[in-house]
């Protein structure tokens, strides 16, 4: 990984922590060393933590830098910055970054974060890997229903959709998102603090797998329309649980900033679809791709040690 950050003692801090966990660290000490690294050879790094306040070239100028550049579309961002006020949390996040963290943290819940961003990486690097190789089977296809009711039905029918949708590599995360969504917040009924739990026990997947076999669960499916239209490709979902509250999670939130989930949505909209919309209760969702004209947006057995105590002020 690329740790970036202008304070020298913060920097060794860190690095020697995340190099005590097995992780390869390189550094650079602002936006524009790392850029200069990354750019020379995008495949280098898993994962880039960065300061915000840097001298050069900020952490967020680079951010979106990274997020721009379409070879390195994948790559986690993990923010580690001692600007706590919550536009710079949203700023973070609409950016794009995976997690905002707040100086200072523990190692604890850094390597946590640093875990999930990597797992998360290794499974959208699995479908974006997939994207495309039915595309040209798929042309003549104007409109479907679909039922599924696993975790890896959902995962083929994204894939699907995506094809389909004419933008593989922009929509895929987007419909993953909204199908496991409707499995494990929807049929399931999985609360958001549940998910959570699950994430940071590392038993999200697998708990899922056990809610599927339960009898209250185990007749639950969930409905795709697929309508592909000269000028737009538009999905609804369906699933049978009893709704959310969705207006909570259209929009990136400072509030849920040091969550490990729950941006899934805010993120689609914002960079999947032309327009993400919920219906009734929120157990239904139709997400629209645009043909033509579209817009572009785009061990821890150990003490905890306190990372980024610093007498800066980053």
């Amino acid at each position: 990984m690329l740790l970036v950050d202008d304070d020298d003692f913060i920097r060794l801090l860190i690095r020697e922590n995340l190099e005590q966990l097995g992780y390869q660290v390189d550094v650079a000490q602002d936006g524009q060393e790392a850029w200069e690294n990354i750019a020379v050879n995008p495949q280098s790094y898993d994962l880039v933590l960065l300061d915000k306040n840097m001298p050069r070239m900020d952490g967020i100028t680079l951010l979106k830098l990274i997020k721009a550049d379409e070879r390195l579309m994948g790559l986690p961002v993990v923010v580690l910055t001692g600007a706590a006020e919550p536009e710079n949390i949203i700023e973070g996040l609409a950016a794009g970054a995976y997690y905002y963290l707040i100086k200072p943290t523990t190692l604890e819940l850094l390597a946590r974060v640093i875990n999930n961003a990597l797992e998360e990486q290794r499974r959208k690097r699995e479908l974006r890997n997939l994207v495309g190789q039915r595309q040209n089977n798929l042309n003549l296809l104007q409109r479907a229903e679909f039922s599924f009711r696993t975790l890896d039905e959902a995962r083929d029918l994204a894939l699907l959709l995506a094809d389909v949708s004419m933008k593989p590599r922009e929509t895929i995360l987007g419909y993953s998102e909204l199908l496991i969504n409707a499995v494990e917040h929807g049929n399931l009924e999985i609360s958001y603090a549940k998910k959570g739990q699950l994430l940071e026990e590392g038993h999200w997947e697998e708990e899922i797998e056990n809610y599927l076999r339960l009898p209250a669960y185990a007749d639950r499916t969930v409905k795709v329309l697929l309508d592909k239209r000269p000028d737009a490709v538009v999905v609804t979902i369906t699933d049978q649980g009893n709704g959310f509250d969705w207006t909570k999670y259209i929009e990136f939130d400072a509030a849920r900033a040091f969550d490990l989930n729950g941006r899934g949505i805010a993120m689609s909209r914002n960079v999947s679809f032309d327009s993400l919309e919920y219906h009734g209760k929120g157990n239904s969702v139709t997400a629209t791709v645009l043909l033509r004209g579209r817009s572009d947006r785009i061990n821890m057995n150990r003490p905890l040690q306190y990372i980024g105590t610093s007498n800066t002020k980053h």
